[in-house]
């Protein structure tokens, strides 16, 4: 089995040192990463970074302002990196008119990507599970009114709805990839294996769903590599 690593988890490392942190997840055994963010770098540099330590990218969770008001930059960026999936990381949708907002924006954008050769995406918290002012769903409007891709945090999953592997199920055509991730069911995460969240029933999931697994762990104790270590250990030894 291949891994992914959103590098948010490794943020600590990332921030100062990008190369060495793409060397060090690739050291450990992931074979993919998912960014968050750049740090300054060019296109080519990145790309070239990815190419030295044999990584992948499979997506970047880039703000949906950058995809409105930075098209062609966005677009021009992410095509010489050799990305493929933008996803927006997450947004404030409580309120029913900036959830009307990004829907709109989501269905201006979505096939100007598509026309580039690139999806439209959208990662979820917990907030998206939970009734919206007029008594809907964040999710569902988001799954109903877009053509968007889901990328489910399985973890947040847990947390704002308690079935993350229903919503894979439920979700399966609209799916090109997962979080998986664990927590306790107030909010707290940890790395993977040492919280309430249902790892395991995700993992076998996502197996026989044919979905691709990017490891989020977000709390950095006591540093992001140690957990990126520890999470890709305990996934190895699912497949025992």
């Amino acid at each position: 089995m291949e891994y992914g690593i959103q590098m948010y988890s490794v943020r600590d490392f990332t921030k100062d040192d990008l190369d060495g942190a793409l060397r060090r997840v690739s050291e450990l055994g992931y074979k993919f990463v998912e960014f968050a963010g750049f740090f300054g770098h060019s296109a080519e540099d990145v790309k070239a970074m990815l190419d030295k330590y044999g990584l992948r990218v499979s997506g970047t969770h880039t703000g949906w302002q950058e995809v409105a008001e930075h098209f062609d930059e966005t677009v021009a960026y992410h095509k010489i990196i050799g990305n493929k999936n933008i996803i927006v990381p997450g947004a404030d949708l409580r309120d029913q008119k900036k959830l009307d907002a990004f829907v709109e924006m989501a269905n201006e954008f979505q096939p100007k990507l598509a026309a580039e050769g690139i999806s439209f995406g959208y990662h979820n918290h917990s907030h998206e599970f939970r009734p919206n002012e007029d008594g809907s769903m964040i999710h569902d409007q988001l799954v109903y009114r877009t053509n968007l891709n889901i990328e489910i945090d399985t973890y947040w999953a847990y947390v704002g709805m308690g079935h993350p592997v229903e919503l894979m199920e439920r979700l399966r055509d609209r799916l090109h990839v997962i979080h998986i991730k664990d927590g306790d069911a107030q909010g707290n995460g940890t790395p993977l294996g040492m919280g309430t969240a249902p790892v395991a029933e995700v993992y076998k999931k996502a197996v026989e769903m044919g979905l691709p697994m990017v490891v989020e762990s977000e709390t950095c104790n006591p540093d992001g590599m140690t957990e990126a270590k520890i999470c890709i250990e305990y996934l190895r030894s699912l497949e025992k």
